[in-house]
């Protein structure tokens, strides 16, 4: 791994940025992420370690330290110690106190050495970074999916694991991420707290707040390994991948034909159900498939399946061979 003196910066746990590479960075060996300080380091290779000596009771998961023990305890206990002294919103754990305050500071201390974007926390930037260096240094040894960021591994693994920590205190429904636990209590609220800024639509999830503006940006992100098309959505990119994966992970649970959309599944239901939600404004009639209304013509009201067969048909009103 080459790192440029000049351009990289080292983001410490406070979120402050460090100049001076060579003095100041401590590298694992193992994953390649840095860090100030020679402690952080040797606390951070406890990770890679086998031994996880501290055991959770509840749900039997294994820890390197017993700090971390405490904190996954919380997620059983429901205990939110620390609260923001500017809205009163409380967490289970200091870190996540301190990432929550950026949003009333606006504060972006992490920030890209390639094209120079901030971002307001550290995983962020890892996730962003692979953008540029398709770097993907943490495996998941279930599946061998790749992540640039420890703590999207860790979600991710609960894909797995079926586990759901995060529950609904109005409803009791289980989640599997604290962010969709999040995203969802706005089901019970009705609240829409992110604006766009360009056009005052609101959104819900931030996250559909952040694909939102791609529509005023046109940016594209999200790259094709194989024909390099471009894809202003994560989802689009996955879609696209199945053209040439040959990839159908949706099946009908009635006749087992398979899919490489949940959309076309969803359609194809329809078939068995009988359910026509499409209705023709001009004759009423009513269709499984939006691309099923029919080619009406202007003259005598005549329905034609295809416009094809309408452009012949008008020719009988108008003379034309």
């Amino acid at each position: 791994m080459v790192f440029n003196e000049s351009q990289t910066k080292i983001v410490d746990s406070s979120g402050q940025t460090q100049e001076n590479l060579k003095e100041k960075s401590h590298i694992c060996d193992i994953c390649g992420k840095i860090f100030t300080s020679l402690n952080n380091l040797i606390e951070h290779k406890l990770i890679h370690s086998v031994s996880k000596p501290y055991h959770c009771e509840i749900c039997g998961k294994s820890f390197t330290k017993s700090s971390f023990l405490s904190q996954h305890e919380r997620i059983h206990t429901g205990e939110k110690p620390f609260h923001c002294d500017i809205c009163g919103k409380a967490f289970s754990q200091s870190g996540h106190l301190s990432s929550h305050k950026r949003i009333h500071t606006g504060e972006k201390p992490y920030h890209c050495d390639v094209c120079g974007k901030a971002f307001s926390h550290s995983c962020s930037l890892s996730n962003h970074k692979g953008i540029h260096t398709g770097r993907k240094p943490y495996k998941c040894d279930i599946c061998a999916e790749t992540f640039s960021c420890s703590g999207n591994l860790s979600s991710h693994k609960r894909i797995h694991t079926g586990e759901k920590p995060f529950q609904c205190d109005v409803c009791g429904k289980m989640f599997s991420q604290k962010g969709n636990l999040a995203d969802h209590k706005y089901v019970h609220t009705g609240e829409k707290p992110h604006v766009c800024v360009i056009c005052g639509k609101t959104f819900s999830q931030s996250s559909s707040l952040s694909s939102h503006k791609r529509i005023h940006t046109g940016e594209k992100p999200y790259h094709c390994d194989i024909c390099g098309r471009t894809f202003s959505h994560s989802s689009g990119l996955s879609y696209h991948k199945r053209i040439h994966t040959g990839e159908k992970p949706y099946h009908c649970d009635i006749c087992g034909k398979i899919f490489s959309q949940s959309g076309s599944l969803s359609s194809h239901k329809r078939i068995h159900t009988g359910e026509k939600p499409y209705h023709c404004d001009i004759c009423g009639r009513t269709f499984s498939l939006s691309g099923d209304e029919p080619y009406h013509c202007d003259i005598c009201g005549k329905a034609f399946s295809e416009s094809g067969s309408l452009s012949s048909h008008k020719h009988i009103h108008t003379g034309e061979l």
